[in-house]
């Protein structure tokens, strides 16, 4: 495909897919997640990448829905647009390779969503960061009602969503809604830097590891999560893999 709202590269086995409608802030509508989702499944056929890095360019990483695009969709076309939304949102939770959300600006609406699905956020410190659907007469989606009450538990994540207020990069952190905020210059070494820790380990473990994470979140009961723990253990421990990764481990600790 030839992408006409997003930047794919690949670098240093990380993917990177860049948001690029920066005129309108990366105002998200369905040809930017048709790319998305098509970069994304590149992403998950490559075996050389093993980790995915999401930022946006310009002022923003993105202000959420095209609200020109909105505005001229019929009921029927809306609820077609929401459901190709929500598809790339299970898309990215459940994508079997870690993601990384690379904070540089605005992060709104549906741009704050795309970046709770990812499973590590990294934002600038002037990053603004809401949801402002309570001000527009609108909705979560993504599975904001989930993701954010588990990051910040269930009181602040309705104060942000019943006040559809904004914050900073720096006090995102500050109450555990992203991993750290820093300068925006040293945002993308920040995302890089995390991402190479990543991809140094196994791809294999890294896969099993963020399935368990889902099924911890909700999807299965403690005794289905317990359960696969052993079989995942077991599947790693049973590669070839884990013989090198043992022994470079043992040549660390001389």
């Amino acid at each position: 495909m030839n992408y006409e709202s997003i930047i794919y590269e690949k670098k240093d086995k990380i993917g990177l897919i860049q948001l690029n409608r920066p005129k309108v802030l990366n105002a998200m509508n369905r040809q930017l997640w048709v790319e998305i989702q098509d970069a994304l499944e590149d992403v998950k056929q490559d075996k050389a990448i093993k980790a995915l890095i999401i930022t946006g360019a310009g002022r923003a990483f993105s202000t959420g829905a095209d609200l020109k695009d909105s505005k001229e969709r019929s009921i029927e076309d809306y609820r077609a647009y929401l459901e190709s939304l929500q598809e790339a949102s299970r898309k990215i939770i459940r994508f079997e390779k870690p993601t990384i959300a690379a904070i540089n600006g605005y992060a709104l609406g549906s741009g704050y969503e795309l970046a709770l699905a990812c499973d590590i956020r990294i934002a600038a410190e002037e990053a603004l960061i809401g949801s402002p659907e309570a001000r527009v007469t609108s909705s979560v989606t993504g599975g904001a009602f989930r993701l954010v009450q588990d990051l910040i538990g269930p009181g602040k994540a309705r104060e942000l969503l019943f006040t559809a207020e904004n914050i900073t990069g720096v006090e995102a952190a500050r109450i555990g809604l992203v991993n750290k905020a820093v300068p925006l210059d040293d945002l993308m070494d920040e995302a890089m830097a995390m991402a190479h820790k990543i991809v140094a380990n196994s791809s294999f473990s890294l896969k099993l590891i963020k399935k368990g994470f889902l099924m911890a979140g909700g999807e299965s009961s403690l005794e289905a999560l317990m359960d696969y723990e052993i079989e995942a253990c077991l599947a790693c421990v049973s590669t070839k893999e884990r013989e090198l990764s043992l022994d470079t481990f043992e040549q660390r600790k001389k």
